[in-house]
């Protein structure tokens, strides 16, 4: 029985199965409303997610701000929209809102300040002042507790949260005045709004209270200094 010779150069490998890779995996994205930022249906883009997640700010609001985020939506939407051409959304089931570079966002860094404008918001400052993060640089938000400065506890607490709003908050207005910043109390939490320098001549001040000094001393020193910056620029 004559076998045949078997040429092995017949035999072609198969063809390895080819990934697709996450840059060009469509995405579903669901649509908003331009005019309300109300979330509507969703469509396929060809970008991937890769891309979408680098070009998205997702900002937790604390369930104390809920309401608040809602009675002021219109107020933080319209200049986000209109002069910093982001396109925003408030996620209702993750509670969050989502900022994200639209095709009209003339530069990338106003997806950074839309960001800190809503979170400035979410930490309790007024919308009229949060809105100066979007229309003026270098200006910061800088948050703190009492217990990174003196660990305190009970009614030792309470008191120094006492000390630094004073008598019809007539302390921490005096202290925003001649430091020019703004500043939330928010039970321990410190949250004050500023530029760099001038959020240091408050922290200063906060620090002074909190560790006892008394407010006639510290509204001297804040003068002094002031007084001094004043003659410099």
């Amino acid at each position: 029985m004559e076998v045949e010779n078997i040429q092995t150069d017949v035999f072609v490998a198969p063809k390895k199965a080819q990934k697709r890779s996450a840059n060009t995996e469509d995405v579903e994205m669901t649509v908003v409303d331009a005019a309300t930022g109300i979330e509507g249906g969703k469509k396929r883009t060809g970008t991937g997610a890769k891309r979408i997640r680098s070009e998205l700010r997702k900002v937790s609001v604390p369930p104390h701000r809920y309401s608040s985020l809602k009675e002021q939506w219109m107020k933080i939407f319209t200049p986000v929209v209109e002069h910093m051409k982001l396109q925003i959304r408030f996620n209702m089931k993750a509670r969050q809102v989502e900022l994200r570079i639209g095709p009209e966002t003339p530069d990338i860094s106003n997806l950074q300040k839309g960001a800190d404008f809503v979170k400035a918001f979410l930490c309790g400052f007024e919308v009229d002042d949060a809105l100066a993060l979007l229309r003026l640089e270098d200006l910061f938000v800088e948050t703190f507790e009492i217990k990174d400065v003196k660990t305190l506890r009970g009614d030792h607490q309470s008191r120094a949260i006492g000390r630094l709003a004073g008598k019809g908050g007539r302390i921490k207005f005096t202290i925003e005045n001649v430091t020019k910043t703004r500043i939330v109390l928010a039970d321990s939490k410190i949250h004050i709004l500023g530029s760099y320098q001038n959020i240091q001549l408050a922290r200063r001040a906060i620090c002074n209270l909190i560790l006892g000094s008394p407010p006639s001393k510290v509204y001297g020193n804040l003068r002094a200094v002031a007084t001094r910056l004043s003659e410099r620029m």
